[in-house]
């Protein structure tokens, strides 16, 4: 795995994902998978290409069945982007570096999570 690409387990997701503020694309990812390790030199690629305003991160399923199942990764390779922890984007199965590329784009567009703190209201003096 290249330095640009993180691990991503059932013990990390929340503070690597979740409770990130950038964008994420997780490939979802099996040891065994020959499409995975085509395109696993595209996916460090894009990692590299973007870093500092995405993160690029892989998910053993083997490994990490609790994420896996989450999103309900039912084949392998399979590329999620998320933007607060949601999913803004997909991708099942092996994918030219431009439909990964995509899924980095996707996941810089889509908006933001809004703020979620209720204002502080001041009243006015009572007439």
């Amino acid at each position: 795995m290249s330095s640009h690409c993180i691990e991503i387990t059932d013990a990390n997701f929340e503070a690597e994902v979740a409770n990130t503020s950038l964008p994420v694309v997780i490939d979802f990812w099996a040891v065994s998978c020959k499409p995975c390790r085509a395109v696993a030199p595209h996916f460090e690629s894009l990692a590299q290409e973007y870093a500092g305003r995405v993160r690029f991160g892989k998910c053993d399923v083997d490994v990490n069945q609790e994420i896996a199942a989450r999103y309900d990764v039912r084949g392998v390779p399979m590329f999620l982007a998320l933007r607060d922890g949601k999913v803004v984007a997909q991708q099942l199965g092996a994918a030219p570096r431009v439909k990964l590329e995509d899924l980095a784009k996707k996941a810089l567009a889509a908006p933001a999570a809004k703020d979620t703190r209720v204002p502080s209201v001041q009243s006015s003096p009572a007439a």
